[in-house]
């Protein structure tokens, strides 16, 4: 465990010393923001439901962004190689940098706690309803750091590992909009493979241990398939 950490802080070093994760975080909470005041002032209700319910949106291109260069960038500049000299195993370089990526989201969705303030100051916020959100937007936040991290392991190009992540998550937050188009005896498959349906349940205040289930099971598979693809590297 100590080599994992020791990447995850290296990593979310990388992330500091250069001001894309200045400019990200700006770029997350201004676009939040707009979420927020913009359904605050419409609906006029104390409540951080619609803006928890539009942040994933913002996830779709977050997340890709932040986690496309993990791998890839290592592939890219041959220092993957030092890494795989190091006496690292392969799973601990895998959730090194995927934790890396998880705690830098969780950070910027730390930051919406300053609406949630604002909101309480307002009226009586639901207090299930706003833990099972943020508990959702974090766990959302995992599994999609995760898919992150296995396209960057595919590839050293960084769009190509952007463009694959923004496909494979935007297919899972669709995919339950197809219940209209496709027969009803298929609705069980689509509300399953859908982070969207799982989402809302825990943003409805309900923690169920079968939406916990989906979201560490997406998480381990992903991160199981970065770790494959590294280790058929290795052996090269």
């Amino acid at each position: 465990m100590r080599n994992t950490w020791l990447l995850c802080q290296k990593e979310l070093r990388s992330y500091f010393n250069s001001p894309v994760a200045y400019i990200v975080l700006t770029l997350f909470l201004l676009i939040t923001g707009f979420f927020f005041t913009t359904t605050l002032f419409l609906i006029g209700q104390a409540t951080m439901r619609q803006t928890f319910q539009l942040t994933p949106i913002v996830f779709l291109f977050f997340v890709p962004a932040i986690t496309m260069r993990l791998i890839a960038e290592e592939k890219r500049s041959g220092s993957i190689e030092l890494l795989f000299t190091w006496p690292t195993r392969d799973w601990e370089i895998v959730v090194g940098k995927f934790a890396a990526a998880w705690i830098f989201i969780t950070m910027a969705i730390g930051l919406t706690l300053a609406f949630t303030y604002s909101v309480s100051g307002i009226g009586s916020l639901d207090a299930g309803e706003t833990f099972g959100g943020y508990l959702g937007l974090i766990l959302m936040g995992g599994a999609f750091a995760a898919i992150g991290t296995w396209t960057s392991s595919l590839t050293q190009n960084q769009i190509v590992s952007f463009v694959v992540s923004l496909t494979v998550i935007a297919a899972l937050y669709l995919v339950e909009n197809l219940l209209g188009l496709l027969p009803m005896s298929w609705a069980p498959i689509l509300q399953f493979l859908s982070v969207t349906h799982h989402f809302n349940n825990l943003a409805r205040g309900v923690i169920d241990s079968r939406d916990l289930i989906y979201f560490a099971s997406l998480i381990i598979l992903m991160l199981k398939l970065a770790h494959s693809s590294l280790e058929s590297r290795r052996w090269k």
